[in-house]
């Protein structure tokens, strides 16, 4: 409901400016100016902040949130589909949406990342440890080395992954490794696009974010840069109004 004191806020300017930024709005921003327009106002300039003055450029912005929306800790279908629609009127092509999709798809190796040291934690409490100073068989070398030649990096987090089944870490060597092969966007972009969704309040995987963080870092990336990652990202909590405005509105139609 708007109050008293929104009535004297210029709508129009603000789905104006709102647009210069954005584009034009959706159903739930529409909601949200009609309702609120003084908290739409501050929406704005805080979304708007990093597209009005980061130095990524705008179709990586874009990428970034696609990122965010389609990570599957989030799952935000409406605004993926924006994101989409942006990137690719931004000038990004098919091959790189494509990309960041595959890119953020590896986020499910997660439960392995995070289940992985908890089992090997209580593999040694209940008296069977897992034997780390046996030396990696042949094969176990042949796909870190691989992993490593491909992906760039090795972390330690792996190794216990990689001691109980190395098999499914090949495959995930290869499942993470194709965007790195094939796909068109710079190295740095990639590792900004995994610390989007490592970062994203539906997610915070501090390990993987920091493992990226410092990867973008020796791929040029600069600290401007990532501050505007986490910015674009922070973006996810005004989603809320787009999950629950819609009923809101109809409530009030039925009340009239």
């Amino acid at each position: 409901m708007t109050t008293t004191a929104d009535t004297t806020i210029d709508t129009g300017a603000l789905r104006e400016a709102w647009i210069e930024v954005h584009g034009p709005p959706n159903t739930a921003a529409e909601q949200l100016l009609s309702q609120n327009p003084s908290y739409f106002a501050r929406v704005l300039d805080f979304t708007a902040h990093a597209w009005r003055r980061g130095p990524l450029e705008p179709k990586v912005k874009a990428l970034i949130l696609l990122a965010v929306d389609s990570a599957a800790s989030h799952l935000h279908g409406p605004g993926a589909a924006d994101d989409v629609r942006r990137a690719l009127a931004l000038g990004a092509t098919p091959a790189e949406v494509l990309e960041t999709l595959e890119l953020t798809s590896t986020m499910g190796i997660h439960a392995a990342n995070t289940g992985v040291p908890i089992l090997l934690e209580e593999l040694a409490a209940a008296g069977q440890p897992l034997d780390i100073d046996v030396p990696l068989t042949e094969r176990q070398e042949e796909i870190k080395a691989e992993f490593t030649a491909k992906r760039g990096y090795w972390n330690e987090f792996w190794d216990g992954f990689l001691r109980l089944d190395a098999e499914f870490f090949a495959t995930y060597t290869a499942l993470s490794s194709h965007p790195w092969e094939r796909g068109p966007l710079e190295p740095k972009v990639k590792e900004l696009v995994y610390c989007a969704f490592d970062c994203s309040a539906t997610h915070m995987f501090a390990p993987g974010l920091r493992q990226h963080v410092a990867n973008a870092i020796r791929y040029g990336a600069t600290a401007a840069e990532l501050m505007e990652v986490f910015e674009l990202a922070s973006g996810i909590g005004v989603e809320s109004f787009a999950l629950a405005l819609p009923a809101l509105a109809e409530a009030m139609d039925a009340e009239g």
